[in-house]
């Protein structure tokens, strides 16, 4: 989705899942920033490089870091799966840009969502599938 702010700059949109987590990004025509909730996003990814270099790997494969601010606001899981789906938002963004990074990123494998989730625990058991320990006598 594309929508027009006040000074005429254009935002793209995408947004991302993954687990728990959920991401909504903008992309904005600028300067390279990244901000994660309000927060600077080494600040807010805990200086982790790892999921730096995740969250970052569209911008970085098609090139364009220092194109695009990203303003994103993620909510639920942990941050592992919070990065995991700002990869996915801003995957999602870079394709309302262009029809030819659809291409790319979706050959690369950054437009698949991951829909596994934590199977639920049943009743009787402890965990999901772990059963109690068996006795015979």
């Amino acid at each position: 989705m594309i929508t027009n702010t006040r000074n005429s700059n254009i935002i793209y949109h995408g947004s991302g899942r993954r687990k728990g987590a959920m991401a909504r990004v903008q992309l904005i025509p600028g300067s390279g920033k990244m901000i994660i909730n309000r927060f600077p996003a080494p600040f807010y990814l805990q200086f982790n490089p790892a999921y730096l270099i995740i969250s970052n790997s569209p911008l970085q494969f098609l090139g364009i870091t220092k194109e695009y601010d990203v303003h994103i606001n993620t909510k639920g899981g942990g941050l592992k799966g919070q990065t995991d789906a700002i990869k996915l938002g801003i995957a999602r963004a870079l394709c309302t840009i262009s029809s030819e990074n659809r291409k790319i990123l979706k050959s690369k494998g950054y437009l698949t969502c991951d829909t596994r989730i934590k199977e639920r625990k049943k009743y009787g058991l402890r965990k999901a599938r772990k059963a109690p320990q068996y006795s015979k006598r």
